[in-house]
């Protein structure tokens, strides 16, 4: 399994907030910090922002901060939001199924208890958990 792009910034950019959750900041101070497209990165806050995982303001004074309790996330919950599709196979998805083994396979059964699995390790963390270490993932002094 591989998370997309998309769920990778987001994560970054929960966790870079999350490092300092007083404070503002922008877009592009996420992005050079990451190395990362900002074009890209402007599509997840917006997505984090409809969420209610951050909080957007424009103009002067504007920035990106992160929602009050945000830390209390769940990882698990986090990346469901972010992930277009926690489709593993084609199988999972029957609108677009169209394996010729899918009524005989077992495999299925397996791969989507290793995907509930994944989630649920996932759950056992917070936000708050994964930024133990501020000083290396955010906000500079």
């Amino acid at each position: 399994m591989q998370l997309t792009t998309f769920t990778d910034f987001g994560m970054r950019s929960l966790m870079y907030l999350a490092s300092s959750p007083e404070k503002k900041c922008s877009v592009r101070e996420i992005a050079d910090h990451y190395s990362i497209s900002r074009n890209h990165l402007v599509k997840v806050v917006h997505k984090l922002a409809q969420l209610g995982y951050i909080l957007s303001t424009k103009g002067k004074g504007g920035g990106i901060a992160l929602a009050p309790h945000s830390t209390e996330l769940k990882l698990g919950d986090i990346v469901q939001s972010l992930e277009p599709s926690m489709d593993l196979v084609e199988c999972f998805d029957a609108s677009t199924n169209s394996c010729k083994i899918t009524e005989s396979c077992q495999l299925k059964h397996y791969l989507f208890e290793a995907n509930n699995a994944f989630i649920q390790t996932l759950n056992k963390y917070t936000l708050a958990d994964a930024v133990q270490n501020k000083l290396e993932i955010g906000f500079k002094a």
